[in-house]
Order: C-alpha cells, then sequence, then structure tokens
C-alpha cells in the first residue's frame, strides 16, 4: 500500500516555518540548505537556526549571503550548475570531519531563457536536479554518518507540466521554459523516491515537496507583462494575492519535512501544505504517477549517476 496519503498532520497552508517547529529542539543539530540567503532559502535558514540548529548555507554569490546570514548562518561557496564546484564544496565539507542532521535541496532556476551549462545541459535540469543530485551523493558519508538525517528535494506543483523526456532531456528538438522546469521539478521529485530507497536502511530518509506559490527572486527571469497576465501581479507590479504564500508560509513544508516527528516513519513521499499529498492524475493538488514511480526513479538515478560520473551507492 501506497504512503502517499494524507496522514492529519493538523498544519495547513497558511502554517509558517515557525509554527511547524513549535516544541523542535534542533540543538546539535546540522542541516545545509542550498540558496539560502534568499525567498524560502532565507527563511528557512532563519527558521532552522531559530529552532537552535547549525546552518551551512553554499551559496552561488557567498559575499551576498555572508552579508545575508551574518549570524545566522556559515556561508561557503557553490554553483549548483558546475559539478567542479560541487565537488569542490563537498571536500572541504567532508574535510571537516562533520556529519549532516538534514539537507534541503531548495535552490533552483525557474523558466529561464535556453541557457546551456557543463558538457551543453539544459540549464534548469542541471542545476535544479544534476546539481543537487552530485551534491548528495558527495555528501553521502557525512549524511548517513549517524543515521536519522532527512534530505528534502524541493519540487514544485510544476511537476505537473512534464514527465520526463527520456528521448530528449536536454530539450534540442525545441526549448519551452515551462515545460523545462517542470521536467526538472519532476526529477526532483523522483530523486526523492529513489534516495529514499536506497537510503532508508541507513537511516536516511528522503521527501520532495511543492512549498505553494510564493513571489520570491525566483521569478527573475519573468517578464512584468508575463505574471500581470498570470493574475500574480498588478500593472504595477503589487501582488494581487492569488493565492500566493508569504516566504515564511513557503518555507514552511520543507522545514516540516525536515524535522517533522510525523514523518519518522514515512519517506519518498510528496507533501503540499505541511502535509502528505495525495496521488492526482489530473487536479490543481496533489502529485502525479509518474512523479513517484518507482521505476522511472530509479531510470533517472541510473541517468544522473551517468551524466555526472557520482554515485554514492555504485548503481549507476
Amino acid at each position: 500500500m501506497s504512503a502517499q496519503h494524507k496522514i492529519g498532520s493538523g498544519f495547513g497552508h497558511d502554517s509558517t516555518a515557525d509554527d511547524v517547529l513549535a516544541g523542535i529542539d534542533l540543538t546539535g543539530k546540522l542541516a545545509i540548505v542550498t540558496g539560502g540567503y534568499s525567498g524560502l532559502g532565507l527563511e528557512t535558514s532563519k527558521a532552522l537556526a531559530g529552532a537552535g540548529a547549525h546552518v551551512v548555507v553554499p551559496a552561488r554569490r557567498p559575499d551576498a549571503a555572508r552579508e545575508v546570514l551574518a549570524g545566522i548562518a556559515e556561508v561557503d561557496e557553490l554553483d549548483l550548475g558546475d559539478l567542479d564546484s560541487v565537488r569542490s564544496f563537498a571536500d572541504r565539507f567532508l574535510a571537516s570531519g562533520r556529519s549532516i542532521d538534514i539537507v534541503i535541496d531548495n535552490a533552483a532556476i525557474m523558466a529561464c531563457p535556453e541557457t546551456r551549462v557543463g558538457p551543453g545541459w539544459e540549464a534548469q535540469f542541471a542545476t535544479n536536479h544534476l546539481g543537487h543530485f552530485a551534491l548528495v551523493n558527495r555528501l553521502w558519508p557525512a549524511i548517513a554518518a549517524d543515521g536519522g538525517a532527512r534530505v528534502v528535494s524541493v519540487s514544485s506543483s510544476a511537476h505537473r507540466r512534464s514527465d520526463i523526456r527520456w528521448d530528449d532531456l536536454e530539450f534540442r528538438l525545441g526549448y519551452d521554459k515551462w515545460e523545462a522546469y517542470g521536467q526538472a521539478k519532476t526529477a526532483n521529485v523522483l530523486f526523492a523516491v529513489q534516495l529514499d530507497a536506497l537510503g532508508k536502511d541507513s537511516g536516511v530518509r528522503a521527501f520532495a515537496l511543492h512549498p505553494g506559490g510564493i513571489l520570491t527572486p525566483l521569478q527573475r527571469h519573468l517578464p512584468r507583462e508575463e505574471m500581470v497576465g498570470y493574475g500574480w501581479i498588478d500593472e504595477d507590479g503589487n501582488p494581487t494575492g492569488a493565492g500566493f504564500k508569504s516566504p515564511e508560509q513557503g518555507a514552511a513544508t520543507q522545514v516540516w519535512a525536515a524535522t517533522s516527528p510525523q514523518l519518522a516513519e514515512l519517506g519518498g513521499v510528496f507533501c503540499e501544505d505541511c502535509e502528505v499529498a495525495e496521488v492526482s492524475e489530473d487536479g490543481p493538488t496533489g502529485v502525479r504517477p509518474y512523479a513517484i514511480d518507482p521505476a522511472a526513479a530509479q531510470r533517472l538515478w541510473t541517468v544522473s549517476a551517468r551524466l555526472t560520473g557520482v554515485d554514492a551507492f555504485g548503481l549507476g
């Protein structure tokens, strides 16, 4: 029987990161939050640090991150679109001899113009998925060191826009920025499914999630007229409401997935609104079946290991 069903968490759309952390003491825990210096990542870093965790933020713009996170988190350099940068960060961290209790793969790019990175990879798939895949695999010795760790893959409702395009992962046959984002977000879910299957015997559980609609710097690539057309903002650039969450509410589900004792016996599930989501074939909420398919998750892992040359489990 699938674990992909609501559990009655008691939290919901309006819950904040601080709400879900009430009564949880993270003293002595170490959390890594990619992109943890702006938008949802910043609120996540602040909430985890406020609960006592030592937060490490690997950042593409480390100077900007240090300015924002002074007194809140440790900052290091990492560009997820550059596998050499991923390796360098992981090597530096592993050399510190510390174990990891929480990894939140939060950093992302969205709906950008066609961009190629590395050996010509489509940038959204490369940054949002392959970079995090390589990062977690390289950090695996520290993640599995003490057992009880959680890895949280921040996906999106946009996973409903596209399954994995197995015959054209890199959009060589024509680029669509939203389909590319959707594929990357589906990859984020499948990554959590397979990582959980591989890691649970070591005490490591993985989760994926949709944080909700939030206006953050993630929208940096979208023209104002496009966001007006979607009804997200008015002609003056002001948010229209439109069901959006605040950043504090948007960070809640990833913080809940990373820390909640309600999920102690679960893993490999997709969450939204601080709750395990239901499977949905075509509805406006829930997770699509293709995004949690174990065979697809295993296939994507094999492909990702081949592309990145990294696989902590030796399965690629």
